[in-house]
C-alpha cells in the first residue's frame, strides 16, 4: 500500500505534537494520518479536521447567549440539531481525508459535489499498476428488480472465470499504456526510435478498476449526508466498504453527533403525507386503500417492508 519512504513520513507525521489551543478531540487525533485499509488496495486517511461536538455546541449557543447554557446538556441540544435539521452548527465542523479508491467507485463518490477535491492527474504522473479486483463471493448477476444492483452471487467456478477476465484486461490495459508512454520507471525513454505519447492521451484505454488518489475536505453536514446514502445497504458494496471505514472515524470524531446522526438520519425512515394517512387509518382500525390515498406500487412495497405487522392490509393479502 506504501513504500517504506512513505510509511517513514507518515510515522514522522505521527509522532510529531503541535501545540494548539483550538479544539482537539483525542480520540481522532490517535487516528491522524493512519490509514484505514478498504478493498485490500484502498484505503482512508485523515489528514486534518477542525471542530468536534463541543465546536458544533459552542456554534448553536452562539445564537441563544450563555443564559441558556444550562437548560440543555451537549447531547440533548446536538439530538435537538440533527432531530430539527438545523444543519448550520453541524457545517462549522470540517474534516479533510487522503482516499485511494479505484476510479469507478470516485466517479459515484464525486457526484457529492458539496466538498473540496483534489485528485492525482494522470496527464501529469504515471499511475501506478494497482487494481481493484472483487471477491469471488462479491461476483453477482444483474439483479432483476433492481436495474443498478445486484442479484445472487455466481457459483465458485464462474466466479473465478469472471476474475480471470478482470485480471487479464487490466494487465492487457496496463502493458499497453506503457507502451504508448515509451517510458521506463525513472521517467526515461524506453525506446528513442518510438514516440512517446501523451500521458492525457495514453491514460485513455485504463480501466476503471485501476486505483486513483485523491484529497477530500468536507463540511460534516454534508459527509453525514454522504454517508447517509453511501453506507445504505442499497448502496454499491464498494462504495459502502469506504463509507464504513468513514463512519468509524466520525463515531471517534462526534460521538454525540453520530448517535443522533444514527437515530435521526442512518436508522430512521421518511413518510409522505399519503404513506402517513394510509398509516393512521390502519392503526385506527378503518378500510384504507393505499393506492386512492396517492401511494404507488413501490410506496406501498416500501411502507409494508417498515411495517412488516400490517402488510397484509396494505397489500390486500
Amino acid at each position: 500500500m506504501f513504500s517504506n519512504d512513505q510509511k517513514s513520513a507518515i510515522e514522522a507525521a505521527r509522532a510529531a505534537w503541535t501545540p494548539t489551543r483550538r479544539l482537539v478531540v483525542p480520540a481522532l487525533e490517535d487516528a491522524m494520518y493512519e490509514p484505514v485499509s478498504v478493498l485490500d488496495t484502498g484505503f482512508v486517511r485523515l489528514v486534518d479536521y477542525m471542530g468536534g461536538d463541543d465546536g458544533i455546541v459552542q456554534g448553536a449557543r452562539v445564537s441563544y447567549g450563555k443564559g441558556t447554557k444550562s437548560t440543555s446538556d451537549d447531547r440533548g441540544l446536538i439530538r435537538y440539531l440533527m432531530r430539527n435539521r438545523h444543519t448550520s452548527p453541524f457545517e462549522l465542523a470540517v474534516i479533510k481525508l487522503h482516499v485511494r479508491a479505484p476510479i469507478f467507485v470516485t466517479r459515484q463518490w464525486f457526484r457529492h459535489r458539496t466538498a473540496s477535491i483534489n485528485e492525482y492527474s494522470a496527464r501529469y504522473s504515471v499511475l501506478e499498476k494497482e487494481f481493484y479486483f472483487p471477491r469471488p463471493e462479491d461476483i453477482a448477476v444483474q439483479s432483476a428488480s433492481n436495474k443498478q444492483g445486484r442479484g445472487t452471487s455466481l457459483p465458485p467456478e464462474q466466479a473465478r472465470q469472471v476474475l480471470d477476465i478482470l485480471r487479464d484486461d487490466a494487465a492487457r490495459c496496463y502493458d499497453h499504456y506503457l507502451e504508448l508512454l515509451n517510458e521506463d520507471a525513472a521517467g526515461g525513454t524506453v525506446d528513442p526510435a518510438r514516440p512517446s505519447i501523451a500521458r492525457e492521451l495514453a491514460r485513455m484505454n485504463l480501466p476503471v478498476n485501476i486505483m486513483t488518489q485523491f484529497y477530500w475536505q468536507i463540511n460534516l453536514w454534508n459527509l453525514l449526508h454522504f454517508l447517509r446514502l453511501r453506507a445504505d445497504s442499497h448502496a454499491q458494496y464498494e462504495i459502502r466498504a469506504y463509507a464504513d471505514a468513514i463512519l468509524g472515524l466520525v463515531e471517534k470524531w462526534v460521538p454525540l453527533t453520530y448517535g443522533a446522526f444514527c437515530d435521526y438520519m442512518r436508522d430512521a425512515a421518511l413518510l409522505s403525507g399519503p404513506a402517513l394517512r394510509v398509516l393512521r387509518a390502519v392503526m385506527a382500525g378503518t378500510p384504507v386503500d393505499p393506492k386512492a390515498e396517492g401511494l404507488s406500487r413501490r410506496e406501498i412495497t416500501e411502507l409494508a417492508t417498515l411495517f412488516p405487522e400490517i402488510a397484509p392490509r396494505l397489500t390486500g393479502g
